[in-house]
């Protein structure tokens, strides 16, 4: 079956979640394997860029996937990362003028922030507070050479 020549529509998106999800499952496994979470949040900002519904709703299906083999709150990635695409990566950038050191700051904030919101989340909801490892630390490392290279 071929493609419409009108339908210049990627096909990316679609194959980073079939990659993805088996590598979510991996990652749960193997710690030392990131769960690409800084990844999921340049796309979903890609995504809204440019208006892609497609691309977004596929993005959003990984994050869900994403917070079901975590644990975490459901679409509390999605809520975090409407935020800070909204309202702090913005102000970010307008201070800092360094692509690296913005995507630096992006990998941190994703991160660092995401994992301040859960806490946050566990307040209001009274569930345990999640707990930090030293992975984390690993993990902004190897997203932030990842984000560089795309």
């Amino acid at each position: 079956m071929q493609r419409s020549i009108s339908n210049q529509n990627s096909l990316t998106p679609f194959l980073y979640v079939v990659i993805f999800i088996p590598y979510i499952v991996l990652s749960s496994i193997h710690l030392f394997l990131p769960p690409l979470l800084a990844i999921l949040y340049v796309l979903f900002s890609r995504a809204l860029k440019k208006n892609d519904l497609t691309s977004l709703l596929l993005i959003c299906f990984s994050l869900v996937l994403f917070e079901a083999e975590k644990g975490y709150v459901l679409f509390s990635t999605l809520i975090y990362f409407a935020f800070i695409y909204r309202y702090i990566i913005p102000k970010i950038a307008k201070i800092i003028n360094c692509n690296i050191c913005v995507k630096m700051a992006t990998v941190i904030l994703v991160y660092i922030g995401f994992f301040v919101f859960n806490i946050f989340l566990s307040n209001i909801f009274l569930m345990p507070s999640p707990s930090i490892n030293y992975y984390v630390i690993y993990y902004i490392i190897i997203e932030f050479f990842i984000l560089s290279i795309l």
